[in-house]
């Protein structure tokens, strides 16, 4: 088994305002493993239109690291503080990272981020799809269906609209 010391766990870093990507870049430098939710945007100039990346979650970034590599990220330039829960950095799951990476693989639909608390609804699982196995909240939005994933400890909701079709009902469980 391993030891506090050298196990990784999935930490939230808070970033400068637009210094998400060179934050990556320096842990990269670093060989601090990473994740930066990044989603291609068509953007509209006056004289022209273009595709960039853009990060899904402005302002955050996702780390994989030990406990010996905790006070290293601290140190880089551009990065703030992690997010906390209960004055611990807060953990996120190898789950939540592997969903989120699958939500942003796909291209029929489009993601949004909202920091909007929805009541609890009904879980589903994506039966469907390019999204298929994953399981989520189903919110109703404007009379549209929409999968929602949520990471609890940045108080965040990723929806993407999906067909009612796509979608099936996990039996029993309501969302506490």
């Amino acid at each position: 088994m391993a030891s506090l010391q050298t196990q990784k766990q999935w930490h939230v870093i808070y970033t400068r305002s637009r210094a998400e990507k060179k934050v990556v870049q320096e842990l990269n430098l670093n060989d601090i493993e990473c994740f930066l939710p990044l989603q291609k945007k068509l953007r509209q100039w006056k004289d022209r239109k273009k595709w960039v990346e853009t990060p899904l979650i402005p302002g955050y970034c996702f780390v994989n690291i030990t406990r010996k590599e905790y006070d290293k990220v601290l140190q880089l330039n551009n990065v703030v503080s992690y997010v906390t829960f209960e004055r611990k950095a807060a953990i996120v799951s190898q789950a939540e990272i592997e969903a989120l990476e699958t939500m942003l693989r796909q291209f029929d639909f489009e993601v949004n981020v909202t920091m909007e608390n929805f009541k609890p609804g009904k879980l589903v699982e994506v039966i469907e799809g390019p999204m298929v196995g994953l399981s989520g909240e189903l919110i109703e939005c404007r009379g549209k269906n929409k999968f929602a994933l949520r990471i609890e400890q940045i108080n965040t909701s990723f929806l993407v609209e999906i067909p009612a079709s796509y979608l099936s009902a996990v039996p029993e469980t309501e969302i506490q």
